[in-house]
This record gives structure tokens, sequence and C-alpha cells, in this order.
């Protein structure tokens, strides 16, 4: 029975559900369905389609190993998937199609008409659980639904995991050849602007690099982790997130290298270990949390009563945001780093998500479209998840009251200034103490190319305290 392996966010041969399934039932072929218009209506960035299209000739070199080739398919959106793919089949004498869930509102919508066309046509459509540890609606509560505090979420994932950790599985043996042969790769795609090679440099496509950061990581950095994830001039994190994003490597092979760097243990250990694998565990959440409650796929807040917020409308203000150029230099570093390598520290994407949406009033929205049209590794989930988090209108959230100071936190976590020296260049002559604040200076300015700040923190942390506060439903 001849095999179709449908690729998605799932580029690899290692760990890959699907494509196992796909290889023990028969000859297989492969497919990527390029969907351009879909991608720019879900405002991913140029640098993550171009991550995405570097893996994908990655892919292709692994599947030779496996003589599985790889076709290219094209359509401008999801809606002509359906068609695409059953024609394929038609041609192929496909028997099943295989592929690793994908968990969206669009995404889930692409694949019930996929399968409801391939089954009418006598094909057979399967879908396997791959991108997560859970099936989402196997985490609930006591009451049936899903969670939506992550500590208690989080509980009921080690319980099943003690019970049941899920392997990694062994990449296939090859299949005897067959006589059809891979697509060229596109290098680009139209309306997705080039990317610069340092930033493609920054992120160097494939399974082996994927697996070589991971190890690295995980034998250098991961037992300091806790202690260090949060200095975003030291290299503290992982950087595994693109990968994750794309499926260059599974969260089965993360979870197990972790496990192996803390003798097995889960919630004890090393605690920069239990720390990784609770923010492994944080994704999965809020994947969940995309699943049970499919209003934040729709741009909705998850606390219902904070739409009713007064959101600012200032084009100037958003722009400085945008531009790293609000005059205080963490943000502003921050921001600068995203626009350059297409990733940003998590404690800097809360920082800068807070200053959005608290002291200068913006919709989070805002922001998380920004970020999504910016991010090598934007996720729906983990990037919604995110920026609600930091807005207070999201599930298991900052409390509203809680506003970080951008000062006090830059003072903290970048101590000396070196994170905002490499990326706000015109303030690297001034010291660690003047740094972060150049604005006390008196005499000459620190800097004449560097803004003054665009918001007075103390009136404008009133003036968000002040709008959550006369919500009808905040207590």
């Amino acid at each position: 029975m001849q095999q179709l392996i449908w690729f998605r966010n799932d580029l690899r041969i290692a760990d890959n559900t699907a494509l196992q399934a796909a290889l023990h039932a028969g000859p297989s072929v492969a497919v990527f369905i390029i969907s351009p218009a879909q991608w720019q209506a879900h405002n991913d960035a140029p640098c993550k389609v171009d991550f995405l299209l570097r893996n994908l000739k990655e892919l292709e070199k692994s599947l030779a190993t496996l003589n599985v080739p790889l076709l290219i398919r094209s359509t401008d959106d999801w809606q002509q998937t359906p068609e695409v793919l059953a024609e394929l089949c038609q041609q192929l004498n496909i028997a099943a199609v295989q592929v690793n869930s994908e968990y969206g509102i669009h995404e889930s919508q692409r694949d019930l008409a996929v399968g409801a066309l391939l089954v009418d046509q006598g094909i057979l459509f399967h879908s396997h659980l791959d991108q997560l540890l859970f099936k989402p609606g196997s985490i609930l509560t006591q009451n049936g639904t899903y969670f939506k505090v992550f500590s208690q979420f989080k509980k009921v994932c080690y319980r099943n995991l003690y019970e049941y950790l899920p392997p990694c599985l062994a990449t296939p043996q090859a299949q005897s050849p067959l006589n059809i042969s891979s697509d060229a790769m596109p290098c680009s795609l139209p309306g997705f602007a080039a990317v610069e090679a340092s930033l493609q440099a920054l992120w160097p496509a494939g399974e082996q690099a994927a697996q070589q950061r991971l190890s690295t990581f995980s034998s250098d950095a991961i037992g300091d982790y806790l202690e260090q994830r949060d200095f975003p001039a030291q290299a503290g994190t992982s950087q595994l997130s693109p990968y994750l994003v794309a499926g260059v490597i599974s969260i089965r092979h993360a979870l197990h290298a972790a496990l192996a760097a803390n003798q097995g243990e889960f919630d004890s250990g090393q605690p920069g270990v239990i720390t990784w694998i609770n923010e492994l565990l944080w994704r999965e959440f809020y994947t969940h949390i995309l699943v049970g409650y499919p209003k934040v796929s729709r741009h909705r807040a998850f606390k219902a009563e904070t739409e009713a917020l007064p959101w600012r409308t200032s084009a100037q203000d958003l722009l400085a945001w945008q531009q790293g150029r609000t005059g205080f230099p963490i943000i502003d570093a921050a921001m600068r780093q995203l626009l350059a390598t297409g990733w940003m520290h998590n404690r800097l994407r809360m920082l800068v998500a807070m200053f959005l949406t608290k002291n200068l009033l913006i919709d989070w929205r805002e922001g998380e479209r920004f970020f999504m049209q910016h991010l090598i590794d934007g996720s729906l989930a983990a990037n919604n998840g995110g920026w609600q988090w930091s807005a207070s209108t999201g599930t298991d959230a900052v409390p509203y009251f809680r506003i970080f100071n951008p000062i006090s936190q830059s003072k903290r976590f970048d101590p000396n200034g070196d994170f905002i020296r490499r990326w706000v260049p015109e303030l690297k002559h001034l010291s660690a103490k003047d740094i972060h604040q150049p604005t006390l200076l008196s005499g000459l300015f620190a800097s004449a190319d560097y803004p003054k700040p665009i918001v007075d923190l103390a009136a404008s942390r009133a003036r968000a305290l002040s709008a959550f506060k006369n919500l009808p439903s905040i207590r």
C-alpha cells in the first residue's frame, strides 16, 4: 500500500511519528505544500519562512538516505489543499496519507477538509500525536475541562510522565528505491523579503545543527539554566525554539536529553534541568489552551472582561517601540535584537510586552502581530500565550497590578550594561551605572542619537492600574 507523508512543522527524519508509520505501512513518498498567502495571513516572518525553506532542503537530503522522494506542491492558501493532495494521491496511487497533528483553528479545519475528501475517494488519512507529549483533551481537570492554571496542568503532566514516558522513535530503515525524483527546492518566495546572511548564520538549518545545539546545551548549560536564563547578555538559554517550532527536533528528544542530564528525574535533582523541563511544559500548556479555548486563535482575550480595556491608539508610540527608539535602553536593546536576529531573550519578551501593554497602554494584539512578523520561532500558541500573560488578559496571567519597571529590570538582569551596549551602540561609552537611565546625566546628554523617554513610568503605571481597576469584573 503506497503511502504519502505530508510534512508540515515536522521537518526531520529522526523521531518522526508519521514518517515511521508510513514506512512501516508500505512504499512511501513525501510531500510539502508551500502556501505563501496563508503564511502571510498568519503574519509569518520572512526569517521564519527562510528558515523553513532552508530546513526543507536539509530534509530532502535526509529523506534521500531513506530513498524517500520529497515532492513540492503549491497552493495560494489552504482552501485548495484538499484538491491538491487528492490529485497527487490519484497520480501516485496512494492508499493512505500520514501526517503529524497540528492544532490551530485553521490547521484543524484544513485537516478535516483534507481527511473528508480523501476518505470520499477511498484514501485513508492518519493523523498522529507528535508535536506534543500529550494529546489535547487528555490532560483535564476533575470536571473534564481544560486547565487554566499552569501549575495544576504541570502536576498532571508529571504524574502521567512518571507512568509513561513517550519514547524517542528510531530513524526508519531505508526503503527500496522508487522511480520518482524529488522536486527542486525553492530558495525564496514572493511576498517575503530576503533574509541577510548574518541572520541565517545564527540559525543553521538541519537536524544535525538542532541536535548539536541540544547536546551542547544539555551538557554545558542546562544545570545553570535557573540562575542564568534571565540574563540576556549570557548564553544561558538553549535557543532551540526555532527548531522546535519547525519540528527539526522533537519535543520527546528535548525531554529525554533533559532527563539524561538529571539522572532521569522530572521534578527533583538539578533545579536548572527541572526549570527547563517546565518551560517545555509551558509550550505544551499554551497549545492545549489553543485547542480547549479556540477564541484565543480568533484574536480574542482569554479574560473576556479585558476586551473593554480602553487601549490607546498612538501610531507614534507604537513605531518607537517597534524600532527600538523608546528612550528606555533595555527595551530598545531587546527590540533591536529582535529586528536583527529574529529572536528575543524570553525575559525581554515579557519586559517589552509589558511595556507596550501597560506603560504605553497599547493593545496586546499590536505586539503579538509585530512579534509574529519578525520572530523566527513564531508560534501562535506560545506567542499568544506570552502576550496575553504579560498584558494580564490571558490564562494564568500576571496580575494586572504587577508591572515590570524597565529600569530596575535592566539593572537587575543586565547589571554591567553589556547587552545594552551590544544593541544600542550609541550608549556604549556610558558606565554600568549610567547606561540604564541615561536621561539622569547632567550636562551633555548621553547621546545626540538616542531619544529621550517617550513616557513617564510612574504616570503610565497609574494610568494602567486605573484602566484595569475600572473594568467591571476585575477583583
